[in-house]
């Protein structure tokens, strides 16, 4: 194994190790936070929130969408690259920021809510933090230097997280949401200021920004068509039932949501600069592509399974009864999450090999399909419109797979044989966990031994049955630990 594929090992299980610590560690705080501050908040508080940020991250996909992406992937930048990007972004940021402040009354209207209007105002403050940090993620993914991402997101954590929770115990009510959130927006940009040695220059070249454009726009519709897409369901069931109704629907959704994308995120975000790498080697990307499929697959599913098992106590313990709506939202869209080690890895891929053309007629026909599902659902009420998200993703994770028969010589069949050791594995514990509860335990006691079971029958499975995954995580681990570079990443 030559010396510039050993080391690319090591960056990738290094930036995925520091990604996972990242995500695991500032994240795995603010999930708690949140709980806490559910359990001091009503449902309905979590719905009026949820609606402002439905148009906030919109807005940020204008911000942020494709630009950060094009940084990585173009094979080399310099300072007036990410200096002109910066001053793209914050202008569009300014009048992005302009048309929610006077849009605003409108949005209260339309949702008979003049809390509204002060929460969008200054909700979306955070464009401004947002377009800087854009810029500052795709120079530390370049690098692979995760850990400052690390040390930033788990400091915004702990401040914002503390002073969500003193305001919610100030009976601050939903403004102790706004406040924890734009705060941790800020205090994450400020802490990159200063562990990162970027700054912007002052110079500018509409060459440099046509250039990134060229790729990076058909990111950003792509971006904007499935972020108003992913947000469509929020928006009519904030208008057509209550925000309360929405809180739930939210709340069930974040923990799977908190998982996946996790686990999922962290392993794609370490793939797309070291996929992009070797963008000129279609036999190199897919086998990196399989590797990263292949690993996700293995962690999420069997979580997933577990969760949707171990649902309805679990929201009891951690929300309280009153968030007991959430439960068959949090089982629904488990489904609906599962689906996304398929659909992210093949994008990424696609993505690595400069084919943002080919992303964006994907988001397209993804979108027309899925929207008519999603209005089709509609009459039939909220649990179906949450089904409808599961066959919609199911639909996707085919038609994203599709491009990459041609580009890797990636097939369904192929696919399909990668990820099944893991879902049938998966789906043996969550057999064998789910008949625990008819031990007559307690509701807590029975969780505990569920999760205890499930995490030490899901891996003996897989060593007896010798899962290929399995072994070369192991044998990761070990070569880490031992310093020992030997191991082939692919």
């Amino acid at each position: 194994m030559d010396k510039k594929a050993v080391k690319l090992k090591y960056f990738i299980v290094h930036g995925i190790l520091w990604k996972l610590f990242e995500r695991f560690g500032s994240q795995g705080l603010q999930f708690i936070v949140q709980i806490i501050l559910a359990r001091l908040l009503l449902p309905q508080d979590y719905g009026i929130l949820a609606l402002v940020i439905i148009f906030i991250t919109i807005a940020r996909v204008f911000v942020q969408g494709g630009l950060g992406t094009s940084l990585i992937q173009k094979k080399q930048i310099d300072d007036i690259d990410s200096s002109s990007m910066f001053y793209v972004t914050m202008g569009i940021a300014c009048v992005l920021y302009s048309v929610l402040f006077f849009s605003a009354p409108l949005i209260a209207d339309f949702y008979n809510n003049k809390t509204l209007i002060s929460i969008l105002r200054v909700l979306s403050l955070t464009l401004f933090p947002g377009s800087l940090y854009a810029i500052q993620n795709a120079i530390v993914a370049r690098a692979m230097q995760f850990r400052k991402i690390f040390y930033s997101s788990l400091g915004a954590g702990i401040i914002s997280g503390l002073v969500g929770i003193l305001l919610a115990y100030s009976g601050f009510g939903v403004w102790a949401l706004v406040f924890q959130y734009l705060i941790n927006q800020v205090i994450n940009t400020v802490i990159l200021w200063f562990i990162l040695k970027w700054r912007p220059i002052f110079a500018f070249s509409l060459h440099r920004v046509k250039g990134l454009y060229s790729f990076g726009w058909k990111l950003l519709v792509s971006g904007l068509l499935d972020t108003i897409y992913r947000n469509l369901r929020g928006l009519i069931i904030g208008k057509a039932y209550s925000p309360t109704m929405l809180g739930f629907y939210n709340r069930g959704q974040e923990f799977p949501q908190f998982l996946i994308a996790n686990i999922n995120g962290t392993i794609q975000s370490v793939m797309l600069p070291a996929l992009a790498s070797h963008q000129d080697d279609s036999k190199r990307v897919k086998s990196m592509m399989r590797r990263s499929l292949v690993t996700s697959s293995f962690f999420v599913f069997p979580m997933i399974m577990g969760l949707i098992v171990i649902a309805e106590p679990l929201v009891i313990l951690l929300l309280s009864d009153k968030w007991l709506q959430a439960v068959p939202f949090l089982q629904i869209l488990s489904f609906s999450y599962a689906l996304w080690p398929i659909q992210t890895a093949n994008l990424q891929a696609i993505n690595a090999m400069g084919r943002s053309d080919i992303f964006l007629k994907l988001e397209i026909i993804k979108k027309v399909y899925g929207s008519l599902i999603l209005f089709m659902a509609l009459p039939f009420g909220v649990y179906v419109l949450a089904i409808s998200q599961v066959i919609s993703s199911l639909i996707a994770s085919f038609i994203n797979a599709k491009p990459n028969k041609k580009l890797l010589s990636y097939s369904y069949r192929e696919q399909i044989s990668d990820i099944l050791p893991s879902l049938l594995l998966s789906l043996g514990m969550g057999v064998i966990i789910y008949l625990l509860r008819f031990l007559s335990l307690s509701p807590l006691a029975t969780m505990l031994l569920q999760i205890a079971v499930g995490m030490g029958i899901y891996p003996s499975l897989a060593y007896i049955f010798k899962l290929e995954c399995f072994t070369y995580i192991r044998e990761t681990v070990w070569a880490m630990l031992g310093k020992n570079t030997n191991q082939k990443i692919v």
